[in-house]
């Protein structure tokens, strides 16, 4: 699945470049939407993401590209591998800037682990 975000001024740190805690939020709502989207009658938290590393940064204007893939199935369990690039049509260098894996346990209307099938 690929989903898209425009970098926005209430998106910027301090120092004029995208938070990083919004791009983790980006990632977290993308590998969710393709958990409910694979899984519809199943409810799903996030239990945990894999290396957290930024590669390039971000400016004001730009465009990301967020593809995300299922990496595994568990009994429980579903992983997702999301990366994230910069899309400048005017541009080659259209780099990655962010990888990871997200995880998500299925819970049942009590709050307690359940299996996806």
């Amino acid at each position: 699945m690929q989903n898209y975000q425009l970098v926005l001024t209430e998106h910027l740190n301090h120092y004029g470049y995208l938070f990083g805690g919004a791009l983790l939020r980006w990632v977290d709502e993308s590998a969710y939407i393709c958990a409910r989207l694979d899984h519809p009658s199943k409810c799903f938290v996030t239990v945990g993401m894999d290396k957290v590393s930024y590669k390039k940064r971000v400016e004001l204007g730009s465009i990301l590209l967020f593809n995300v893939e299922k990496e595994k199935t568990g009994r429980t369990s579903v992983t997702y591998q999301v990366t994230v690039k910069v899309v400048n049509p005017l541009s080659t260098d259209n780099g990655e800037i962010f990888s990871t894996m997200v995880t998500f346990v299925c819970l049942d209307k009590d709050g307690n682990k359940c299996p996806i099938e």
